[in-house]
């Protein structure tokens, strides 16, 4: 069976399903496979695979991205339990720029997020011990690494907690508005 593969409000930031075939042993799915990402427009190659669990529910991880020369494009997954995943425009130019697209990403569901470079990527945790998996197609450069403000107001993106019920970290706490970020990014790629 193919995977199934859904452009969200702005196309370039992909939900993607692999099949998963369930029976009383328990499942089996091919998560990831390259040739058919490739087919569905998505022909990055991913250099390291990211892991990370989240013990409560209301842990809220972003808006992070790279910049170049190091610029990731993430594809994430849910293996236990569920997040709502968002990804922000951030190319200057973009018709879509400071606009942003979400979906709930869980082990039920089996719902993948592609969210490639120029775009700022957050999630927040909506059960507790989820574990969240993603490939990324640079590695991590923490000169490189940067931030936007996961409450910006002209975000409006909508959170399921309140930025007060939030479990951050010190750094997701210091990140800039859209309107005090330089422009890393630009539209068209240059």
């Amino acid at each position: 069976m193919p995977i199934d593969v859904k452009p969200l409000a702005i196309p370039e930031v992909v939900l993607i399903t692999p099949p998963i075939f369930r029976d009383p042993r328990g499942f089996f799915s091919e998560t990831y496979n390259s040739t058919m990402l490739a087919a569905a427009g998505i022909g990055q190659a991913f250099v390291q695979d990211n892991h990370a669990l989240s013990r409560s529910k209301g842990v809220l991880r972003g808006l992070h991205f790279q910049i170049d020369p190091h610029a990731q494009g993430k594809l994430v997954r849910v293996v236990r339990g569920a997040i709502l995943d968002v990804a922000v425009d951030i190319r200057r130019g973009s018709p879509t720029y400071g606009r942003h697209v979400s979906a709930t990403l869980s082990a039920e569901n089996w719902a993948q997020l592609w969210v490639p470079a120029g775009f700022a990527h957050a999630y927040c945790t909506l059960e507790p011990d989820t574990e969240v998996i993603y490939k990324v197609t640079d590695f991590y450069a923490p000169e490189c690494d940067r931030g936007l403000a996961f409450d910006d107001p002209d975000l409006g993106i909508q959170w399921p907690i309140s930025a007060a019920e939030a479990t951050l970290s010190d750094k997701d706490r210091r990140h800039p508005r859209l309107r005090d970020l330089p422009a890393y990014f630009t539209y068209p790629a240059s």
